[in-house]
């Protein structure tokens, strides 16, 4: 092999430097993106040659005159004499027997048999070797067989609605959305545990959001929230059944309803099996959920995720109106106006409906004059609300003849006098029953009522209005209990000490003044850094974990042309979606049309065109691969002593030189002599080495 410029590594293109007069460019090796010169090859061809000469498949302990024991046959050496064990005669030491044709029978078996599993490790290795050299076609394969397999899946879950509905398949859209995500690598994330969501992973999916998660963590969330709900609300710990809610769309459930087994997404099947015909997670029967609003009608799709389509079975309905005659209608569209006036009788009982074909009439819009509630008065006022009062008292005479009615605007008799019932004095003691014109007097009595501590009593005499605040001198404590003063009964004791527990979040002190135990919840916000890495909790000041970031972020590809929407903090650990689009990053050399190749997440491939660049000081171009960009191990740094451990090799990329020109030029010797080719980059006459025989 000729000499490297630099240290290149194998998986990059790699310029050779050829020896003088030898300028022969050979086949690429099928297992590596590097050029062979003629007469060179590949390890593993060398070991195939075997089968033509079997001294090439020989091991190096096998070859004759290296292994130990072994001499050499054609120096007319003999090999070992070995002994045989004859009855009742011991075998001398130095007795020398020749072998037999039996052992070199076997010895001869024994190397075909080592010679045909060298050679099929060589086979092995060069078959893998070239699979992985061509990865690149096998994936872009592969992705059109997968999507071929995908649109055969959602063709056979759609088969039975598009049926129904004469292959239109427009009201599918949000659930074809569902069932793409299935399909996409990296589109299913747990809101949970920020991981994907495999096919073989048993799921439990919300039937609010249609969201999937993790049926191990959607279980440890409904246990930690029903805990810390009880926590934090229950006097008795853990006798009320609080709901938990979903981590995206907070839908609530029952205590009852937390999964406890892996069920397909229409309920019919437990622990369906991974097939990869069908959507993952699915039975691959008809969903016969009942749809929703309620048509009495059931999906007719196969067990999907997401939400139901809308109805497409036909009914025969009638108009809103009900004027028309029924017509054919698709169920989830059965609503329909014969576009004809209402003329119904509105509320008012005055006028009728002038909208068009429509299911319940609106109220009256018109305006017309009405009267008050007492009569008094008439307004314009709308024909959809004909009570109102005109704000005035009534002023009629009441039925003791002495009172007038203090009502405001009222219908029916006025009520009886007020004054003509039986009466008390101010203190309640006494009651009396005199004319209404008369006042009932005090009675002289002390008054007792009960003062607003609710302690004391009214010391004075039976008085009218409302009693005084009470005054009397008591030992009070205040209102955490910590300290007792004497003060007026009326006034509230409030000490300076703060609370020092912590409130519901676990994380801050109470720190309220005179505090009675009942520290109010936290009001700060909570702050911590959520699981994505990127935002803060922006929720009140909580205990426990933090919910899920709510945020979505598009991971695109390197041309822009395809977007994946994936929750906040996958972005980092999601591969780029596939795009078909070609590739529209500029060449990386001087070749201004690079080779056509797909969008690619990454830099792109190492370019295989040849150089052609001029090479300098003659007229021919460069032969070799583009090496405008070559990964170069760097120099290694000189290690101090045996005591240091050499460091991990790094590598740059470098624009390596083009070789010197080895194109041959005829060229004859100094005698003219002979015309022999020399390399172009060393063209000037030679010595032929004879007489020079010029005069």
């Amino acid at each position: 092999m000729g000499r490297v410029m630099g240290d290149v590594v194998p998986t990059s293109p790699v310029v050779y430097e050829d020896p003088p007069h030898k300028e022969l460019q050979g086949p690429a090796c099928p297992c590596r993106s590097v050029r062979m010169r003629s007469g060179e090859r590949h390890p593993a061809a060398a070991l195939l040659s075997a089968e033509s000469g079997g001294v090439a498949m020989e091991p190096a302990w096998r070859q004759q005159g290296r292994g130990r024991g072994r001499a050499q046959e054609g120096q007319g050496e003999r090999p070992r004499p070995l002994q045989k064990d004859r009855p009742g005669v011991p075998a001398g030491r130095g007795e020398k027997t020749n072998p037999g044709p039996a052992k070199g029978e076997s010895v001869q078996s024994k190397f075909e048999e080592i010679r045909r599993s060298n050679q099929a490790a060589a086979q092995r290795l060069v078959e893998s070797r070239v699979s992985s050299s061509s990865s690149d076609e096998d994936n872009d394969d592969d992705d059109d067989d997968g999507d071929g397999q995908r649109g055969r899946i959602l063709e056979s879950t759609f088969t039975s609605y598009t049926s129904q509905t004469g292959g239109d398949a427009s009201a599918l859209t949000r659930t074809g959305q569902y069932l793409s995500d299935m399909f996409q690598s990296g589109a299913l994330t747990c809101l949970i545990c920020i991981a994907s969501v495999k096919r073989t992973q048993p799921v439990w999916s919300c039937s609010g959001c249609f969201s999937l998660f993790h049926l191990p963590c959607i279980q440890k969330w409904a246990r930690d929230s029903v805990f810390l709900i009880s926590s934090a609300t229950d006097e008795d710990f853990g006798q009320k059944q609080h709901p938990w809610p979903c981590p995206k769309c907070r839908t609530e459930y029952p205590p009852s309803a937390t999964p406890n087994r892996y069920m397909c997404y229409c309920g019919k099947l437990q622990d369906p099996p991974a097939d990869p015909w069908l959507v993952p997670h699915s039975c691959g029967s008809i969903c016969q959920q009942e749809l929703k609003p309620s048509c009495g009608h059931t999906c007719l799709l196969l067990c999907h995720p997401g939400p139901c389509p809308p109805c497409p079975k036909m009914v025969s309905v009638s108009c809103l109106c009900g004027k028309a005659k029924p017509l054919p209608r698709r169920c989830s569209n059965k609503s329909w106006s014969c576009q004809q006036q209402c003329g119904k009788l509105l509320g008012c009982k005055q006028h009728t409906c002038t909208q068009l074909c429509h299911t319940e009439c609106p109220p009256c819009p018109r305006v017309s004059l009405q009267r008050c509630v007492c009569g008094r008065q008439t307004a314009e006022r709308p024909c959809a609300s004909p009570r109102w009062t005109c704000q005035q008292v009534c002023g009629a005479q009441l039925s003791c003849g002495n009172h007038t009615c203090e009502e405001v605007c009222h219908d029916g008799a006025c009520p009886p006098c007020p004054r003509s019932v039986s009466r008390s004095c101010p203190c309640g003691k006494t009651k009396s029953s005199l004319p209404c014109t008369e006042e009932v007097l005090p009675c002289g009595d002390t008054c007792d009522r009960r003062l607003s501590c609710l302690k004391h009593t009214c010391s004075m005499r039976c008085h009218r209005g409302s009693c005084e605040t009470c005054r009397q001198e008591v030992d009070k404590a205040c209102r955490c209990g910590r300290h007792r003063k004497p003060m007026a009964c009326h006034k509230e004791y409030l000490c300076d000490a703060k609370c020092p527990q912590t409130r519901n979040c676990q994380r801050h002190q109470c720190r309220r003044k005179c505090c009675p135990g009942n520290c109010p919840p936290c009001d700060q916000i909570c702050g911590r850094t959520l699981g994505c890495r990127n935002h803060k909790c922006p929720s009140v000041c909580h205990q426990g974990s933090c919910y899920p970031c709510p945020e979505t972020v598009p991971v695109r590809c390197s041309c822009g042309s395809s977007v994946l929407v994936v929750p906040c903090g996958r972005e980092r650990s999601t591969k780029p979606p596939r795009c078909r689009e070609p590739c529209r990053l500029p060449p990386s050399c001087h070749h201004r049309d690079g080779e056509p190749h797909r969008c690619h997440p990454g830099p792109c491939p190492p370019c295989a065109r040849p150089c052609l660049l001029p090479l300098p000081g003659c007229c021919h171009a460069c032969p070799q691969p583009c090496h405008d960009l070559v990964l170069v191990r760097s120099q290694q740094v000189q290690l101090a002593g045996p005591w240091e451990q050499p460091a991990e090799p790094t590598f740059m990329k470098k624009a390596l030189p083009c070789p010197p020109c080895q194109v041959p030029i005829p060229t004859s010797c100094f005698g003219e002599h002979e015309v022999s080719p020399v390399p172009c980059h060393r063209q000037g006459r030679f010595s032929c080495g004879r007489a020079c025989g010029r005069p």
